[in-house]
This record gives structure tokens, sequence and C-alpha cells, in this order.
């Protein structure tokens, strides 16, 4: 199933139930008054966050949903049932925007629960109406309609750590190799279209689609993926060490030097603003192997070493760089 990261939908809260006239019918008292009891409220919509990235796949297909009727009210003075609520279960880091007023909530907690719409009131019977001079009363009230409005529920992913570069740049690989994930992996542009997540001692590292340049004003997977950034708690920039790669247009890389590639990447995050640019990064070189001159290689570590203290060199292919790598993203997780 395809990864869905926004939907819109329309949720209505229940109409309250409708009041009764009634009157009491026992034996030996012909007039046994007004009896028509009150009716119940319709039902709220309330949205709960669940540990689900998911979950909005599910809501493909269904874009309606509709909270519970109160019950009208019943004879001998019984009151009508509320409603059912209606609870839609929404993924952790959804925003949910009221598309008539702009109003926004957020989805922060596993369990957090927002009321979106309240239900209507239900009617009086006519027993609400009886009093010294009104004996008889024939009124009563229909229940009121339930509050309605349509949402846009985007998702931005909340993960401890966002893998952010180029295309190519090796993401979907590391994180198959630091956690359980099963991300695809191929030599060619884009070839992770959704973000994946993974599961690391408690923490959750979320691969971000490739950034090109142009991607803060829709190049390439565009701003679609920059958003999911946005709720990282840090960053870890991947850059290739494979320098000698012709220019290609269907990834932007070309034959960039990986200062270039990594001064590309941090110039659309400061362009697309939210402070993405501001986060706490560590800086992975990938693809070391590939880089034959060892010289060069320590120019490119001390270099970057200029820009951040946290500068990791991996290739993939070797376990020990990743090793290593896995224990000092540990130690730096639970420090922040």
């Amino acid at each position: 199933m395809a990864f869905v990261d926004e939907i819109k939908i329309h949720a209505e809260a229940g109409r309250g139930g409708d009041g009764v006239v009634r009157w009491r019918q026992e034996k030996f008292i012909p007039k046994g008054g007004p009896a028509g009891g009150d009716a119940g409220r319709g039902g709220d919509f309330y949205v709960i966050g669940v540990r689900d990235v998911g979950i909005l796949a599910q809501y493909k297909a269904k874009h309606e949903f509709i909270a519970g009727r109160g019950e009208d009210g019943g004879n001998k003075s019984l009151h009508g049932a509320n409603g059912e609520d209606y609870v839609l279960e929404l993924p952790l880091g959804s925003v949910i925007t009221n598309l008539a007023t702009d109003e926004k909530w957020y989805l922060n907690e596993v369990g957090q629960k927002i009321l979106l719409l309240k239900g209507g009131y239900g009617g009086y019977g006519n027993e609400h109406f009886k009093s010294s001079v009104n004996t008889t009363p024939q009124e009563r009230n229909v229940g009121e309609e339930g509050e309605r409005a349509d949402f846009l529920i985007e998702l931005e992913l909340f993960a401890d750590v966002g893998l952010v570069g180029l295309p190519n740049a090796g993401k979907s690989s590391l994180l198959n190799a630091l956690t359980n994930a099963e991300a695809k992996v191929g030599d060619y542009a884009f070839t992770t279209l959704d973000p994946n997540l993974g599961a690391f001692y408690g923490f959750i590292i979320a691969d971000i689609p490739g950034i090109i340049e142009g991607a803060s004003e829709g190049k390439g997977l565009g701003v679609k993926f920059l958003k999911h950034i946005k709720r990282t708690k840090m960053l870890a920039h991947l850059i290739s060490l494979d320098s000698e790669r012709e220019p290609s247009a269907s990834d932007g890389a070309g034959n960039k030097n990986p200062m270039e590639r990594y001064l590309e990447v941090r110039k659309e995050l400061e362009k697309y603003g939210n402070d993405l640019d501001k986060k706490e990064e560590i800086i992975v070189l990938t693809k070391s192997d590939l880089m034959e001159d060892k010289k060069v290689l320590m120019k490119v570590v001390k270099d970057f070493k200029k820009i951040s203290e946290n500068v990791f060199v991996l290739s993939l292919f070797d376990d020990e760089s990743v090793k290593a790598f896995h224990d000092e993203l540990v130690k730096i997780l639970r420090k922040i």
C-alpha cells in the first residue's frame, strides 16, 4: 500500500435527538399529565494520536465520518441516550486544519485526544414545558444539528533522526544497516519515493527522499518531503564521496564535489524555512571506498570538521565503519 501523508475529509458531529409529546397512561388517572422525555445529545467528533505512520492510507477510499445521532425522548419521561462519539485515529505528527476557519490542531503524543466538533443538543419533551398555567403542553423541541466541517490532515513525520541528502547518497542503505527496515535500494535517482522509518533502540530514524536543487520550490519530489524534516530532533546529512559521476539531469548531483553537494542541500533547507537549517546536524560521508586517493579523503574530512565536530566516514560494504557509526549515534541520541 502506498504511503499517504495528506488527506481531506468531511466530518460531522451527531445530530441531537427529538423531544416527544407523550402522556401518562395510568388506570384511574384520566389526566395523567405530560410524560414526554428529553432527547439525547449527538455524539462528538474526536481525533486521537496513534503510533501508526501508515494509517492514513486506510482513509483514502472513505472521506466522510459522522458521529452517532442522539436518541429521541421516550414516554414515561424517559431520556434518550446520547449518540456515539466518533474517534478518528491519526498518526503521531498529524496536523489537522479546518479548511473554513484555518484553525489548526497538532497531534504530538500517542493517546492525545482532541475534540474537533460538538454534537447537537437533544430536544426537550413536552414534560419539560409543564407549568401551573400549562398543564397539558403540546410543545416539544427537535434536536440541533451537530457541527460539521472539512479538514485537511497532513502528516509531518515525528522522528528522532532525519536522513537527508541528495539522491543516491546511501540513505536507504544506511537505514537498512542500522535498523530492521527493508527500504528499497537501487543504483538510480529517487529510489525512495516515500519516507521510510526504522526503529533504533527506541528512537525513530526517517529516510527522507532525496532533496535536489530547487526542492524548496517544488522541483523533483519538492516540498512534499521537506515538511517531514520539520519535526525531527536532528539531521544526519549524508554526502556521497562518489565524486566522479557524470552529470545527470535526473538527480542534479552530477560530478559536484562533496562540499558542493553538502551546500546544495543546506541551501534548500534554508530556503524552505521553518528553521530546518538550524537543527542539530551530524555529517556522514558515504561510499568512501569509491575515493581511492586517501589524501584527498583526509582533506575532505578535514574540511567538513570545520563545519561540525560530528563527521563520520562510511563504506556501507564495511561492517566495521557502520558499527562504529552505530555506536556513536546511540551516544548522540541519548544526549538530545
